[in-house]
């Protein structure tokens, strides 16, 4: 039955695709759909509003509108269908089969050239951002690609973060990094995830707000350690 209620509304324009609001959200309706959250259903929204805090982009308002009555049983039946943790496939829980090796891998020293590397504690400005190439990489891409160092880190300054666990928007802190110093490039290395898309988003929009021109391309590694 449908009645005039509130229900919550999303600004895909400004939603950046971090997926925190699909954790927050308790009924699971919200979901990611081409790096953007959507409202899955409309009697899946409960009208709290428990997401609107969690969304560190302000994409998510309440609105009054015709829609469906909120169904709990509704609500119940799908998490029995879709048991991820948060209704991201970012959880989602997965074995990745590997042939042991018994090869000798020689020991290589890190390429890390600077610290700190989460983007919430670097600096703003500082001397090894004058005419750097910017790595700037999910957090987990170091983890699930083997030869990381050499292949991204190696003559870049490196950045590191995840915006659904770090719950923040990068883009203005990232912005003041770009205006502040004279960047040469950014390369973004970001997993296959949705929620990853957040963090590409936020480069793109760090600059657009820097008013400058800086080559910037990204690349994709799968949950498997593979180069898309």
């Amino acid at each position: 039955m449908n009645m005039i209620r509130r229900i919550i509304e999303i600004d895909r324009d400004a939603c950046t695709g971090c997926g925190i609001c699909v954790e927050a959200c308790h009924e699971g309706a919200i979901g990611l759909e081409n790096g953007k959250a959507i409202l899955l259903r409309d009697d899946y929204c409960d009208g709290l509003g428990d997401c609107l805090p969690a969304c560190p982009a302000g994409a998510i308002s309440f609105t009054e509108r015709e829609a469906a009555a909120y169904d709990h049983a509704a609500v119940l039946a799908k998490k029995q269908e879709h048991p991820l943790p948060c209704g991201c496939p970012g959880t989602e829980a997965r074995s990745i089969p590997r042939q042991s090796c018994d090869c000798y891998a020689a020991q290589t020293e890190s390429r890390l050239s600077q610290w700190p590397v989460q983007i919430k504690l670097a600096p703003i400005q500082a001397p090894y951002f004058q005419g750097a190439s910017l790595l700037i990489a999910a957090s987990c891409t170091a983890y699930a690609y083997a030869s990381f160092h050499e292949d991204f880190i190696v003559g870049r300054i490196t950045l590191i973060g995840c915006p659904k666990l770090d719950g923040v928007d990068y883009s203005e802190k990232l912005s003041q990094i770009l205006k502040g110093n004279d960047i040469r490039d950014i390369l973004l290395v970001r997993m296959e995830v949705p929620c990853c898309g957040g963090l590409e988003k936020a480069v793109e929009r760090a600059l657009d707000s820097s008013g400058k021109e800086i080559p910037f391309r990204t690349l994709t590694i799968t949950t498997d350690g593979k180069m898309k």
